[in-house]
């Protein structure tokens, strides 16, 4: 490929980041003024219609202005000498969290391919077990949350003993595994006939097939379930370090700076950047795994 070709081919890649880019901001932007805009205008009560609240109060203790939150993050924590400023706490916290759910992930996703190859070599495991993971997602997270770690914390083997970190990652894999295990099969069950056709001509073994067929096909229905995945881990991971009341994560600070709201509204949000941020760098593995898989992607279907 010569290096007139090899630029041509970079401008639009680079012209597509940039527009990302642009549009990434540009929202952020736009979310930024819509808020401020609310906030100058809109009445001190919110909005009521009968007894329902349709737009929340614009006082300074319900909607601090962004820069008081921007700047509430380079503040100390509290008022001892030692205090660490607000936004290392939340950077502490966020990657304590993001942790946790990465293993959550790693978990939901060997769950999920383990599932989805399972139901693609055996029709009769298919209709066995598709109704059941699909069940599985309509049990309330925040019930069996404390019933994982009742249940880990029973288990013994040797000098191994069970974390509370554990069943968060536990509750985060639950959550990963639905999209990959659903987008999976459907990539598995991809590829055009007359191609599994020719490799059983061949005499090519089913283990074969599902390597150099069947899996790199699966890859355009896999990305999106993947991010999908991604972004249940870090919301499993958040809700059941609430629900279960696992310190130093995020979803324990954001209950907690919570607490404060009365005294101190700006922080309350601190955390809540925290979380977005996970999801972001969750998003952005993601995004990078996509790149190291191009040659396999052809577009993308949705999960």
């Amino acid at each position: 490929m010569s290096e007139r070709s090899r630029a041509g081919s970079s401008g639009p890649r680079t012209n597509q980041t940039a527009k990302r880019i642009a549009f990434g901001v540009g929202g952020v932007v736009l979310l930024v003024a819509i808020w401020e805009l609310y906030k100058a205008l809109g009445p001190a009560t919110g909005v009521v219609v009968g007894d329902l609240t349709i737009l929340p109060r614009t006082t300074d203790l319900a909607m601090p202005h962004v820069w008081d939150m921007i700047g509430r993050l380079f503040e100390p924590t509290g008022g001892g000498r030692d205090a660490m400023p607000v936004w290392l706490a939340v950077v502490q916290a966020s990657v304590f969290s993001l942790g946790v759910a990465a293993v959550g992930w790693v978990v939901g996703v060997v769950v999920g391919l383990l599932l989805a190859i399972l139901m693609q070599r055996f029709r009769t495991a298919e209709s066995a077990v598709l109704p059941w993971i699909i069940l599985s997602q309509t049990v309330p997270l925040i019930a069996i949350a404390p019933l994982v770690r009742r249940w880990g914390s029973q288990l013994e083997f040797g000098d191994f003993s069970w974390e509370n970190w554990m069943s968060v990652a536990v509750i985060a894999s639950y959550l990963a595994f639905f999209p990959v295990s659903i987008g999976a099969l459907r990539g598995l069950n991809s590829p055009d006939t007359i191609h599994v056709e020719l490799f059983r001509s061949y005499g090519v073994g089913w283990w074969k097939t599902l390597f150099v067929l069947r899996l790199p096909a699966s890859v355009p229905y896999l990305l999106p379930a993947l991010r999908l995945a991604a972004a249940n881990a870090v919301i499993g991971t958040v809700v059941a370090e609430v629900s279960i009341g696992l310190r130093g994560g995020i979803g324990r600070m954001i209950i907690e700076y919570a607490q404060q709201a009365s005294g101190d509204p700006a922080k309350t949000w601190a955390p809540i950047f925290g979380a977005v941020a996970v999801g972001l760098v969750a998003a952005g593995f993601i995004a990078l795994l996509g790149v190291l898989l191009r040659r396999y992607r052809r577009g993308e279907v949705p999960a």
